[in-house]
């Protein structure tokens, strides 16, 4: 018999979640291959009016919404870390959320939380194929030409990285292919939608997202 999961996915931004939810996606699978018998997943990407809430009263609010409209049995809750490492994000943030979580009535609130915290941003994750980065902007300039060199968790702003890189490829162009107009918005859903999950494997913050979740299916009793 196939057994169902579905699981909400909560994030900062909307260009955010344009990368994530393939990502989130495939690594529901991957680690739904682990579990005994036949699973299937689904993703539910939950979105509330933010306006005058705090991280916290936000993630409440997305944990019911993900109830009452999907029926979610976890919810993925995605933060940038902003930092280079995720400590001050998960004191600050993401144990608040779980704590008032577990004050809620379980029948009204999805409790199990699996956070999403990219070190320093969403951005650092799209870098971690560089190779598919420069076949998607159309270079085939070195990764030190681009700017692009450097160990991915340690770039403080990989955003601004990323538009540098797409600003240095425009300028290498001639001017009927820069009439193009290539922007980093245009990347964020065919590269989560390209991107292998080995490659992110290389990221220590990615698996931190995949050992969470790992964390949630055992709770639910999917994984042992």
């Amino acid at each position: 018999m196939t057994k169902l999961i579905f699981a909400g996915l909560f994030t900062e931004g909307s260009t955010d979640v344009r990368f994530l939810e393939s990502i989130v996606r495939k690594t529901l699978e991957d680690v739904a291959f682990e579990c005994q018998g036949q699973i299937e997943t689904e993703v539910k990407t939950i979105e509330i009016n933010k306006t005058g809430l705090g991280f916290v009263e936000q993630v409440l609010m997305a944990s019911k919404k993900g109830i009452d409209d999907y029926g979610i049995m976890f919810i993925c809750v995605h933060t940038d870390s902003d930092d280079e490492t995720d400590k001050r994000v998960i004191e600050s943030k993401i144990n608040p959320a779980i704590k008032s979580l577990n004050e809620q009535n379980e029948s009204e609130y999805c409790k199990i939380l699996v956070s999403v915290i990219p070190v320093c941003m969403t951005e650092a994750w799209m870098l971690a194929d560089k190779e598919l980065l420069k076949s998607e902007i159309g270079t085939e300039l070195s990764n030190f030409d681009l700017g692009i060199h450097q160990m991915i968790e340690s770039i403080p702003n990989p955003k601004e990285t990323i538009t540098n890189a797409i600003r240095i490829v425009q300028s290498d162009l001639t001017r009927r292919k820069r009439n193009r107009g290539l922007d980093i918005s245009e990347l964020y859903q065919i590269i989560g939608q390209k991107l292998e999950l080995s490659q992110l494997e290389n990221l220590e913050s990615y698996r931190k997202f995949k050992d969470s979740l790992k964390s949630a299916f055992k709770e639910l009793g999917f994984l042992y």
